[in-house]
């Protein structure tokens, strides 16, 4: 029997288009999206070059009408030298994504940075930081200090959980996010995954874990951070931060909800509600999901959409197979197949 949601939101992938194809394209990714049960995902600016341009957004853009074969939005990034663009751009992305901490692309800011673009962002859409637990600190003093609207990604421990509880009980304006990656897995994974362990913000202790998981009331969103490498790249001498996610977040989800861990208000809550609230996202009634929840299986390498080809949850049981995607009505996803064509898909805009 088949369960029906409306079309989930993945409110944080790195798709690698353009720049990076080898690993991703907006074809794959959003191929890997639809099979995971998601038609929209907005996608991160650390591409090989960064997005910090009108015209690299748009030379984006473009490069997705013709490929994507889900509905799909972008935010755009800064090192605080453009703030001139930030006119041009701010209706045509969810959000400007700030790094404070070292991740994939060298795309790096510090405190100074962080408050000219809290200054500079003067539009209704949140301000984005990718913020561990040496800097979490610096982002809640900007947000009390400019009352911006601010989205935390990938919180992954006790340490950048607590401030933004804090801030949250404070009534300041943070929402913040987490990735299956931290609710699954732990650094005592790293020992078999290897490199293909290897992200940022880094797999950390169980006890960690288990603070997420016992304050999950706190989180806005459950984001896969889906961000693929080839396997040559994880088997080099320096392989890169990242894992992919598109395709193993429900029925990791739905496993968590069989073994009590969390409910199905939740899931609906954090990957439809508050994604939809918190980026103004447009949505359609008419776009669905339809999942069978009897299912259970073990995840495996084979058979995923993305290009890499690979997923760090192999092995571990999931629960519930996305059967069909309708998106606006028209099934577009049925039985492990992709059935539009590429660049059917649509770029979104903020509703706001």
């Amino acid at each position: 029997m088949l369960t029906q949601f409306p079309g989930f939101i993945d409110v944080h992938v790195h798709l690698r288009d353009p720049g990076q194809t080898q690993k991703e394209d907006f074809f794959t990714g959003t191929a890997a999206a639809l099979a995971g049960g998601f038609t929209t995902v907005l996608d991160m600016p650390n591409n090989a070059v960064p997005v910090t341009t009108a015209e690299r957004l748009a030379e984006k853009i473009a490069s997705a009408k013709a490929k994507t074969v889900c509905d799909i939005g972008f935010y755009f990034g800064s090192l605080g030298d453009n703030i001139d663009q930030f006119p041009l751009i701010h209706d045509k992305v969810f959000g400007i994504k700030l790094y404070l901490n070292h991740t994939t692309g060298n795309f790096l800011i510090n405190g100074d940075i962080l408050d000219k673009v809290f200054r500079a962002w003067v539009y209704p859409q949140p301000i984005l930081t990718h913020s561990e637990e040496d800097t979490i600190g610096d982002v809640v003093k900007a947000v009390r200090a400019y009352g911006k609207r601010t989205h935390v990604c990938h919180v992954s421990s006790k340490k950048e959980l607590e401030p933004i509880i804090q801030a949250k009980e404070e009534g300041l304006p943070i929402t913040c996010g987490v990735c299956p990656h931290h609710l699954f897995l732990t650094e005592d994974d790293v020992a078999h995954l290897g490199s293909y362990g290897r992200m940022k913000p880094s797999l950390k202790s169980k006890a960690d874990q288990d603070f997420l998981w016992e304050h999950l009331r706190y989180v806005d969103t459950i984001e896969s951070d889906h961000a693929p490498h080839t396997k040559e790249e994880k088997d080099s001498d320096t392989p890169p931060f990242g894992v992919p996610g598109l395709e193993t977040t429900l029925p990791l989800l739905f496993m968590a909800e069989k073994e009590g861990r969390i409910g199905r208000e939740d899931i609906l809550t954090k990957l439809y509600d508050n994604p939809k609230r918190i980026f103004s996202l447009p949505t359609d009634p008419d776009t669905k999901v339809e999942i069978d929840l009897d299912e259970e299986f073990e995840i495996t390498n084979e058979g995923l959409h993305t290009k890499c080809g690979w997923t760090p949850f192999a092995g571990m049981k999931g629960k519930g197979r996305v059967k069909r995607v309708i998106l606006r009505g028209k099934t577009v996803f049925e039985n492990g197949n992709v059935l539009m064509e590429a660049g059917s898909g649509r770029i979104v805009r903020c509703r706001s």
